[in-house]
C-alpha cells in the first residue's frame, strides 16, 4: 500500500529526500515538502522535475509551515493527508514536529537528535533528554517513530546491530566518518553551520568501561587505514548515535571518529578562541544585540552551494569487535559514497546524499510494515537486512571487510 510522505526541511538533505521519495513513488506516494520559506520547497520540487525523478505520475506539492508550532504541523499533516513524516529541518524542531506526529497519528522518521537551542552539549544520555520520554506515548498511541534514521545515526547503528548479530559477544563499536572530498571553498561545513560548530565544542562523551567518559575536541586523534579513501586522521567526537548504541549494548565500547585536516582545526580554534561560536548574545559598539554563532553561519557558504564544485568520496564505517566460538574477531561494515556522482543524480553533495537516503529506505520500510513498529524505535532495534537491502538498490550499497576479505554484506 502506498503512503504519502510530509518531509519537513529544504536544505541540501531535504533536496536528497525529495529525489528518492519522487524516485520510490510506487511506494510512497503523495510527495509534500514544507519550511518556513515557500520559495526553497518549490526550487526543491523544480530540481525534481528537471531530473524527470518521479518513478510515476503523483502529487509533489510545497507548503509553508513553522515546524517549531506543533499545531501548524499537525494540520498540515491533516490537511495533506500524509501517514508518514521525514523530518529533515533543524534539530531544533525534533520534538515539535514528533508531538504533531504523535497527535495526528502519522509515523515519524529523523536523522538527527533533538536540540534545545539555548543548550550546547547536553549530558548523556541525549536521547532520554526529550525523544525517549514520548516513547510510552507512541506505544500508548501505536504511533512508529524512528530515530536517528539518517547515516551517522542511522545506518552506522544498522551496521553495528548487523556486526553483532553475527558474534556471540561484543566488545567494542568505533564509529569512523571520513570525508576525503574536496568543496574548493577556504572554509565551509558540510550541514548546517550552526549544527556542526556545536557538535565540537562541547565536551565529547563516549562511552567506556560500562560507563561514561569525557575528553575534549581534538584532544583524542588516530589514523585509520580504510576502503578506497586510503590512511586518515579521525578525531575522537561526541556523536548521537554513541547514546543509543551505549544503551543498547552497554557491554561494548563505543565511541565515535570524525575526519579533520589541519585547515578546519585550525580555523575551527580560531572561531572558538574569539567567542565567535558562542550562541549567548552579545552587543555590539552600537547597541545591536548578536548571537555570533548565527553571525558565523551567515557569512559562510550555504553548504548546498557546495555540491557543484565538489569532487573525492567519503568513508563511513563501523569497526565492530567481539567473540565467536571462543574466538577473537572484528569486521567493518561501511559504505563509500561520491560527491561528483551524488551531485549528478540528485544536485547535491555527498555528504547530504549520505544522509538524505537512509530515511527514504526507512519510509519505504514503514510503508511496507517491515518497520512500521508501531512505537518509538532506534536504527539498532531494528532488522538491519531489509534496510540494506534497500539501500543496496537506491544508491548506498553495504560492504564488509572481515578475515575473508572485502566482499558486499549479503555475499
Amino acid at each position: 500500500m502506498k503512503r504519502d510522505v510530509l518531509i519537513i526541511g529544504a536544505g541540501g538533505v531535504a533536496q536528497v529526500v525529495a529525489h528518492k521519495c519522487a524516485q520510490n513513488n510506487d511506494v510512497l506516494g503523495e510527495i509534500h515538502i514544507a519550511s518556513r520559506t515557500l520559495s526553497k520547497c518549490e526550487a526543491i520540487l523544480e530540481s525534481v522535475r528537471e531530473k524527470h525523478a518521479m518513478k510515476q505520475e503523483g502529487v509533489l506539492k510545497a507548503h509553508q509551515v513553522d515546524a517549531m508550532d506543533t499545531a501548524a504541523v499537525a494540520q498540515l499533516i491533516r490537511d495533506t493527508g500524509a501517514q508518514i513524516v521525514i523530518n529533515v529541518g533543524s534539530a531544533f524542531v525534533n520534538m515539535t514536529v514528533l508531538d504533531a506526529c504523535i497527535e495526528t497519528g502519522a509515523a515519524y522518521i529523523d536523522t538527527a537528535i533533538h536540540e534545545d537551542p539555548a543548550k550546547i552539549c547536553e549530558t548523556p544520555p541525549w536521547y532520554a533528554n526529550y525523544e525517549w520520554k514520548k516513547r510510552d506515548l507512541c506505544t500508548e498511541k501505536g504511533v512508529t517513530a524512528i530515530l536517528g534514521a539518517g547515516f551517522d545515526p542511522g545506518v552506522v547503528n544498522a551496521f553495528a546491530r548487523f556486526a553483532i548479530d553475527q558474534m556471540d559477544e561484543v566488545k567494542s563499536i568505533d564509529i569512523v566518518d571520513i570525508n576525503a572530498g574536496s568543496h574548493g571553498k577556504y572554509f565551509a561545513t558540510n550541514f548546517d553551520p550552526e549544527i556542526n560548530f556545536r557538535e565540537f565544542t562541547g565536551t565529547v562523551y563516549y562511552w567506556e568501561d560500562q560507563q561514561w567518559k569525557e575528553t575534549s575536541m581534538f584532544a583524542s586523534g588516530r589514523d585509520w587505514d580504510l576502503p578506497v579513501v586510503g590512511t586518515q586522521r579521525a578525531y575522537q567526537s561526541g556523536h548521537d548515535e554513541v547514546h543509543s548504541l551505549a544503551t543498547n549494548y552497554p557491554q561494548a565500547d563505543v565511541r565515535f571518529w570524525m575526519g579533520f585536516g589541519d585547515h578546519y582545526i585550525n580555523v575551527f580554534t580560531v572561531l572558538k578562541n574569539l567567542g565567535l561560536l558562542s550562541e549567548q548574545p552579545v552587543k555590539t559598539a552600537e547597541g545591536l544585540e548578536v548571537v555570533p554563532l548565527k553571525v558565523v553561519k551567515a557569512v559562510l557558504p550555504d553548504p548546498a552551494s557546495l555540491a557543484p564544485n565538489y569532487t573525492g568520496k567519503t568513508c563511513i564505517g563501523d569497526l565492530v569487535k567481539g567473540m565467536k566460538d571462543g574466538e577473537e574477531v572484528e569486521l567493518f561494515v561501511y559504505n563509500v559514497a561520491d560527491h561528483k556522482e551524488a551531485y549528478e543524480e540528485v544536485g547535491s553533495q555527498g555528504i547530504s546524499y549520505t544522509a538524505g537516503v537512509p530515511p527514504v529506505a526507512a519510509a519505504m520500510l514503514v510503508a511496507s510494515g517491515e518497520w512500521d513498529a508501531g512505537t518509538m524505535k532506534n536504527v539498532e532495534e531494528l532488522d538491519p537486512k531489509p534496510f540494506f537491502t534497500i539501500l543496496d538498490r537506491i544508491g548506498l550499497p553495504t560492504r564488509v571487510k572481515d578475515a575473508s576479505g572485502d566482499h558486499p554484506w549479503n555475499a
